[in-house]
Order: structure tokens, then sequence, then C-alpha cells
């Protein structure tokens, strides 16, 4: 490909970002407006002495409470500031990595937003211990690191090492796990979680794992993904759509004004 028709995919991949940009950032001042204040606990759990059965018992507290509202409107807001710094004065570096098959500012958004979406989703089917909700932030947050390491570990080599991208599914998978049996082990009616929970296990699930699915085929240049530009904006209308649709989906499950 000759420089005037790259330069003309990169000048369109920043006005790109900036729209992207654009979207979360309207979403997001949206969700801040018209969300309930609708919350859910964060609690610590410690043995206490019971007197009476002279043994230790499993008791919880309430630390303090997250609203959903907020909560959801920070990883649009996330989202929509990496676009705008890439789409702008980090516009160099970003096209200097993509040459390299590099986007590191996407991993290091990823590493904080889909983590902060994890732990919605977590908080969603019941989950509200604080460290449980820690470890399954952290975990998200391994897993788009080795997504990193992927890219970095990568350059210029004929043949490629996969484990960066298999211990990342590792990583990834083990809060899903942990979120199917909250969300499954309730048993579903009316002790259950209402129904758009389980949607939302379902199509996040999905959407998470496209991103390696995207992976998979810019490493193996599949078809149109043999170009890592094509990857790079399937990468950046993943991460609208999965966001937009966890927003909006908790947004009419409970965050709509009474």
């Amino acid at each position: 490909m000759v420089k005037a028709d790259k330069d003309k995919l990169f000048k369109g991949l920043r006005n790109f970002n900036i729209a992207m940009g654009v979207f979360h950032l309207l979403q997001g001042i949206l969700m801040l407006v018209i969300s309930s204040d609708f919350s859910l606990p964060v609690t610590r759990g410690f043995l206490d002495f019971d007197v009476t059965t002279k043994t230790l018992v499993p008791t919880s507290v309430e630390i303090f409470r997250i609203q959903l509202g907020p909560a959801l409107a920070m990883f649009l807001f996330m989202s929509a500031t990496a676009h705008f710094l890439i789409g702008t004065v980090l516009f160099k570096k970003y096209v200097k990595d993509l040459k390299m098959g590099v986007n590191r500012y996407r991993w290091y958004e990823y590493s904080l937003s889909a983590s902060l979406m994890i732990v919605c989703i977590a908080m969603l089917t019941g989950v509200y211990d604080v460290g449980s909700l820690l470890m399954m932030f952290s975990l998200n947050a391994f897993m788009i690191i080795f997504g990193l390491q992927m890219e970095l570990h990568n350059q210029g080599r004929e043949e490629l090492d996969w484990n960066p991208f298999i211990y990342g599914c590792i990583a990834g998978a083990i809060p899903w796990v942990i979120i199917a049996i909250y969300l499954f082990g309730a048993g579903g009616g009316d002790s259950g979680p209402p129904d758009f929970v389980y949607w939302i296990f379902v199509s996040i699930g999905v959407f998470f794992n496209c991103f390696a699915i995207n992976m998979a085929l810019q490493y193996k240049k599949v078809g149109k993904w043999k170009d890592y530009l094509y990857g790079e904006r399937m990468y950046i209308i993943l991460s609208l759509v999965a966001k937009s649709i966890l927003a909006w989906q908790v947004f009419a499950g409970t965050l709509r004004p009474a």
C-alpha cells in the first residue's frame, strides 16, 4: 500500500476515534442525567464468635453502596477519554504503534473499563463481597494485560507465541464462571435475579469472546484481518457495542426513573 493511502487510513482512524469518543461521552452524560439512584451494597465478610453456640459463624456487614448509574457512566467516560486522547495528543504515538501491530492505549483503557463492567455484572447477580469483587476486577485486568503482551511479544516474529493469548483467556474466564455460579445457582423464578440479568450474562459474554476471536483472526491473518487496521476498527466497534448494550440493558432493568 502506498504511503498516501496509508496516511488516509490513519486519518480515517483518527476521525473514527473522535466520533466514538463523542458517542461514549453522550451516552455517559445521558446515563447520569436520566438514571435513578438505584444502588447495590459492597460488603465485607468475616468470622464472628457466637456466644450462644460457642462457634465461629460467617458474618457480613455493608461497607458502602455503589450507585449503578454513575458506575455505568464511568466506563463510558473512560472509553470517551481514551478515544479523545488517541485522536488528539496521542495520535502520533498511536500511529507509530499501529505500524508495529500494537495499540497499548486500547489495552490500558480496557483494563479499567472492561474490569468495571465485570464488577457491575457480578453485583447484579449477587456478588457483593469486596474481596470477590476486587479479585474479579483484577483477573479481568490481567486478561487485558495479557492481550497487550500478546501484541508486544509477537512483534516481528514469524512463529507466533500464543501463550499470552491462552493465559489471558484462562484469567478472563474465571470471573464469568463465578458469575454463572451465582446466576444459575439462584434457581431462577421469583427467588433469582430478574430476566434482564440473564440476558446481560449471555449478550456481554458473547461480546467479550468476540474480542478474543478478533485477536485470533488478526494473528491468523484471516481475510480482511490480514490488515491490522481492520482488526483495530473491529476492536473499536466491539467496545462501543458491548458498553452500550450493557449500559442500556441495566438502565432498562433497574435504572429507569420511577
